[in-house]
């Protein structure tokens, strides 16, 4: 008979809600070090992954200040390159995370090229990585390449339905 391969174990998820794709400037502050600038990615009620040049140690505590909101107390729980992933001390209501994303409902072309880009580069990154930083980095680009997919296709339909209301030119 065949032989049997065994297949890889599936690691479960560990989110605790559902992460939404963001495009936001924040900035974040360490203690008593100056505030740095960082660019929000995705975000959930429970915490969030930011792009950031500054060096941040995993569990670390720190505020992270997004406009419209309260600055948030964040504990660094992984940190691989330039991305950061972040935990809320204090998770965020539903409704205060629907009102941010409210104002990111429009896709735009320059918010798909963003996420492909981060895509390319993390899966660049987890290429690179040691064992460690590989599943942070992989599961990274795997989401911003399925956002840039779903953002393209939201983009396609309303630039669709842009053209749906134009009046026909004469002649057509």
């Amino acid at each position: 008979m065949g032989k049997t391969v065994e297949q890889p174990a599936v690691q479960p998820e560990r989110r605790r809600a559902n992460r939404a794709a963001l495009r936001l400037i924040a900035t974040m502050r360490e203690g008593s070090r100056s505030k740095v600038r960082v660019r929000l990615i995705d975000i959930s009620t429970h915490g969030c992954r930011i792009e950031c040049t500054s060096s941040v140690a995993a569990d670390t505590w720190l505020w992270l200040n997004i406009t419209g909101l309260e600055s948030q107390y964040c504990r660094v729980v992984w940190h691989c390159q330039e991305f950061i992933g972040l935990e809320f001390e204090k998770p965020l209501a539903e409704a205060v995370l629907d009102r941010l994303l409210e104002n990111q409902k429009l896709p735009t072309q320059a918010r798909v090229n963003e996420l492909r880009d981060i895509a390319t580069r993390t899966l660049w990154l987890a290429r690179q990585a040691d064992d460690a930083n590989i599943h942070p980095l992989a599961e990274l680009s795997k989401s911003c390449a399925i956002d840039a997919v779903v953002e393209g296709f939201r983009l396609s339909q309303a630039e669709g339905e842009n053209t749906d209301d134009a009046p026909e030119a004469p002649g057509a």
